[in-house]
Parts: C-alpha cells; structure tokens; sequence
C-alpha cells in the first residue's frame, strides 16, 4: 500500500478488492460505474447536504445552476451557450469538483482505464498478464479534465489520435491494432471529462469524428476502423453568434447535446459588483469606494446598452474586472508619488481607459467617433446613472449656480487629500455634499467623493467637463433644459 495525502491507497488490483468499495468484485465483472454515474452520485449528496454546488460561479443561482443540476442528474451531456465573459469556462471547471477525489486505473498506459474492466487493449493485455498483480495508480479529479480550444485547424489526430507506424513496428501489430495507435485528447480523458470550447470553430469532419467515437464507438483513422468504447462525459461551449447564425455545429451532434444552457452576463449592478471584487486582483491597502465600484460596474451595463457598441458581440464580465484592475494600480501609484493614502477616484477611472477600449467591438457609428470618445461618453452615462440611483435626492441648486455663474473648477489631481478638499471649499455645498457621499472623516476618501459628486452631475449633464475641468452646462445643453436648474 501507498500514502496518497493521508490517505492509504492499492498499488496493485489484488489490494484494490481487498478494499471495503471493490470487496467482491471480480475482473471483467462489468459493474461500471461511468463518470456520468459518479458526477450524479456526488451531486445528490451535495443537494441533500445544502453544501455549494460551483464555488465562485455568480449570479446564476436562479438561471444557470438550476439548469446545470437538471442536465448532471440526467446524466446529460451538454453545451453552454453565451456571449463571452460569461464564465462558462469556470462553469465547465467547476464540475470536476462533482467528481471522485482519486479513482483507480492501470499504471502505465497512455490512456487512463478502469482495473476491473478496462477498454483499451494495451490495458486489457496487462490484466491478463500481470492478474492481481497488476499494478495500478491512482488519478486525482485535477487531471481528469481535459480542455480543448476548438480552431478550425484542429484534427481528428488531435482530438481522436493517429496510427503510429514505428509504434507498430515495435509491438508487431497491424496498423489498424489499437494499440498501435497514439492517443489523443479525447481518449486521454477516459474516465474523465472532456471539453471542447467554442464546438461552433471546429471542422464538420472533426465534429462527426467526435459525435460518433462518443456515440459508436468507433473512428476510422487513415482507412483502418478503430473501435474505442470511452467513458467520458463531453460538455462544451459556443458563442450564439456562431452557433446559430454560421450553422457550423453539425446537425446529428447538435442532435444528442442533451441540454442547451444559456448563460448570461449579471442582471443587476450589484450582482456584476460582487463578481469584479471577486475576480479583479488589487494591491493590499488600495480602497474603493462603494460609489466608485458601483461606478466601474455601471460602465460595463451602460455599454451593454449603448448603441454603438456591437451587441452580437457582447461587452465581457472582464471590463470592469480589468478596469477595477487597472484603476486600482493608478491610484496606488499616486500614493507612492504623494505618499497619500490610496484611494480611488472618478480619475483613476479615466486613467484606466486602455482597459475598456480593448474590449468594446464598435459598431459603425462607434468606428467613426473612435473607442476613445465612446469610452469617456459610457463613463459619464455611468456616472450619471450612479449618482442618480444614489444621490438625486441631494439639493445641489447652490453649487449648479455657482458654475452658472461662469465659475470653473478644476479637480486637483496631485498633491494630498487633505489640500484637494481644501479647494473644494470654493465650490459651495460641494464639501458638505462629498462629506454625505463619503461616509467617512478620511480625506482621501472624501476627495474620492468629491470628485464624483461633480462626475455625478456632469454625467447627468448638470455640469460640463473638459479633462480635468467642471463648468456650467454647455449652452445647447442648457436651452435643451429650458434654462431650469434642478
């Protein structure tokens, strides 16, 4: 026996059934247990337990994961089908922790197989030799999952595996013997499960290569008919854009998916927040504002809606995660500039412009203003949005008509906190007003607020804004409210 983390394990099939779990069972009995068997046995347990079914997958506890349970207890295969940066990846992951925490299987072939009945003939002819003395090792659930990035350049060698003549000519089989064969991926998930993202990119004839190995059981390879009876669960993803406007799945695979399971991106703003706190990797002792991260968020649900981003594209989970990222790391660096503590404002946000262009697909419209202007024009929406969901109740008459007045502001951006708040004193109500927002007797924090409530109202178009400058309206835009200051 073997220690595998506390745990003592068989190293040979005779000591497997002299374990309580294979205890009179027999070689080549035909009890299989399919990976199918062993997600569901797991998944109920965990039902009745009330335990966490996919730890970190937000947002879906009344959409998705329901769904998902419906497929495993069915014993399904299934396909995720959304926009990206809708965590289908981390959904297809999340399953392995549904699986055994070790299974046994021989050692020493290619191709993972079950001691008791294995499939492969490599594995068959070592049980015959070898008896109870075949030796076995033990698979943790981390390396039964196997991924694969569906391009149109992928092979059934790839995915299925190809004849190996020099490995032929060593064993003395025939070309068409299993055994000769070298593995792919999907033979090497055996026992395990498999799957393919983006199924829509991968060729016709690889997608009926991969239907009929899973539903046959058989392949031909170069002309010679190999026959491979795995046990795999298959589960895969696609964008909708591909999979039903290019047609590319085909029709008898699209046929025995069992479950088609949309995914989505968070219904509401606070869901899309605790999904960017969990996901975006900051630097210890950087502070968000509450305001501020609702704002990061907003800018992705804005862009959702604006009509000149491409909606069949989507807008990714990763803009505001990256932007959060991105945001962070600049205010950090004014600290270390300032020595101030960091803390994140409206500026940092812009700073961290590179983190949203790169990931909105313009339409027309979009192309001709440049993703730069559409960007800064989703964070004002944004800002509006917030400070109206938050803050449309404060009375800021005083402040409009000072910048009525022909007053400009402009927002330091160096320097400590407590001197940015110190000029904010020139803006009546703004201090008192920042104080509200912030929660907090911090100056950074009130700084961060400050220039927010001045987003706020630019982002309402109460206010214009020239880089780092706040204005009165522009005229048109002050006609357009009829001369009205609320």
């Amino acid at each position: 026996m073997t220690a595998v983390q506390g745990q003592v394990k068989a190293r040979t099939l005779g000591e497997l059934l002299q374990t309580p779990e294979y205890a009179g069972r027999t070689p080549f009995d035909g009890q299989v247990r399919t990976v199918q068997d062993e997600v569901r046995e797991n998944l109920t347990r965990k039902l009745r337990n009330g335990e966490e079914l996919f730890p970190g997958v937000v947002g879906y506890d009344e959409t998705v994961i329901p769904q998902l349970t419906n497929a495993l207890l069915a014993r399904q295969n299934f396909i995720l089908l959304g926009l990206r940066g809708q965590a289908k990846s981390r959904i297809l992951r999340a399953i392995t922790g549904l699986l055994d925490e070790y299974v046994p299987v021989i050692d020493g072939v290619d191709m993972p197989d079950d001691p008791l009945n294995p499939i492969g003939a490599e594995g068959r002819h070592l049980l015959e030799v070898h008896g109870l003395e075949l030796p076995i090792r033990w698979l943790p659930r981390q390396d039964r999952y196997v991924e694969k990035l569906a391009t149109p350049d992928v092979t059934v060698a790839d995915l299925i595996g190809d004849v190996d003549p020099i490995k032929a000519a060593r064993l003395g089989t025939s070309l068409g013997d299993t055994r000769s064969m070298h593995f792919g991926l999907l033979p090497r998930a055996n026992r395990g499960i498999f799957a393919v993202n983006e199924l829509a990119d991968l060729a016709p004839k690889v997608q009926v290569a991969l239907f009929n190995i899973l539903q046959e059981g058989d392949v031909q390879i170069k002309g010679y008919p190999i026959r491979l009876e795995l046990d795999v669960m298959l589960v895969f993803s696609a964008n909708p854009e591909d999979y039903t406007a290019r047609g590319k799945i085909v029709t008898p695979l699209k046929d025995r998916i069992g479950s088609e399971i949309r995914t989505h991106y968070p219904s509401d703003v606070r869901l899309g927040m605790d999904i960017t706190a969990q996901e975006a990797v900051r630097a210890e002792g950087v502070t968000v504002p509450d305001f501020i991260a609702e704002l990061i968020e907003e800018i992705a649900f804005q862009a959702r809606e604006d009509g000149r981003v491409d909606k069949m594209s989507g807008v990714s989970q990763r803009l505001p995660i990256s932007l959060m990222e991105v945001a962070s790391a600049n205010a950090e660096r004014r600290s270390l500039i300032s020595g101030d503590t960091p803390v994140v404002r409206v500026s940092d946000v812009y700073a961290g412009l590179p983190a949203i262009t790169g990931k909105l697909e313009l339409e027309y419209e979009g192309e001709l203003k440049g993703a730069d202007v559409v960007a800064r024009d989703v964070i004002r929406k944004a800002a509006g949005a917030v400070y109206a969901r938050r803050y449309a109740s404060f009375d800021t008459r005083a402040l409009e008509k000072w910048f009525e007045d022909g007053n400009v502001f402009r927002f330091p951006q160096s320097g400590d906190a407590s001197a940015a708040m110190r000029s904010t004193k020139a803006v009546p109500g703004l201090t008192e007003i920042a104080a509200q927002v912030a929660g907090s007797g911090d100056d950074a924090v009130r700084a961060s607020a400050a220039e927010f409530v001045l987003e706020g109202l630019y982002g309402r178009k109460k206010l214009s804004r020239a880089e780092e400058t706040y204005a009165a309206p522009e005229p048109e835009v002050r006609q357009q409210r009829g001369g009205r200051w609320n």
